[in-house]
């Protein structure tokens, strides 16, 4: 697949050397491109098939808006978390028609997607996407990550995304667990 990163921060980075090493074709999309494997924001959405939102959350939006039709037909996988806002964690109602919105990435920290195994477990990510194209790529996206997949829903269910968020930073911040710390869904076998 062909991804661009829009962000290469922690998150950015290490999703995206993890995609790079699973095979895929990574460039990041930065303001300053410079070194290799970066262009302008534009410049790496442009041939992209998966456009992955890596960039601090109060910023998702005005990226959204400033890519508007870009968007169109691919799909955008927000892994942002905007903690800033009175509302909503994701930036994904702020996409034009065509797009195709996928909600992941956000309710771990990076380290769990640098290493995501916690001795013999494979922790797992929940996340949202509408069936077809969308849940297909993203279950991709995650496996080559090194976490096992958990379908939430489709769009509606992007808010119960963001709940799973707000839990694993209660746990990890204010509970001083630790941010080295994933879930489990387990559930009967051949379910």
């Amino acid at each position: 697949m062909r991804i661009a990163v829009v962000g290469a921060g922690n998150i950015g980075r290490t999703l995206g050397e993890r995609w790079s090493a699973a095979g895929h074709e990574v460039v990041y999309g930065v303001r300053r491109p410079g070194e290799p494997g970066t262009a302008t924001v534009e410049d790496a959405v442009a041939d992209a098939e998966v456009v992955v939102l890596a960039v601090p959350g109060a910023a998702a939006k005005e990226v959204v808006a400033s890519l508007g039709r870009e968007l169109e037909g691919k799909v955008i996988v927000d892994a942002t978390n905007d903690v800033q806002g009175s509302g909503k964690l994701h930036a994904l109602d702020e996409l034009a028609d065509g797009a195709q919105p996928v909600r992941a990435f956000n309710t771990l920290g990076w380290e769990n997607f640098a290493d995501p195994a916690f001795g013999d477990v494979t922790a797992d990510l929940l996340y949202a996407a509408e069936e077809g194209v969308a849940k297909d790529t993203a279950e991709t996206l995650i496996r080559d990550v090194g976490l096992e997949p958990v379908w939430v829903g489709g769009i509606d269910a992007f808010d119960v995304v963001d709940s799973v968020t707000r839990l694993w930073f209660t746990l990890a911040l204010q509970r001083g667990l630790g941010r080295r710390l994933a879930f489990k869904v387990l559930r009967e076998p051949g379910r």
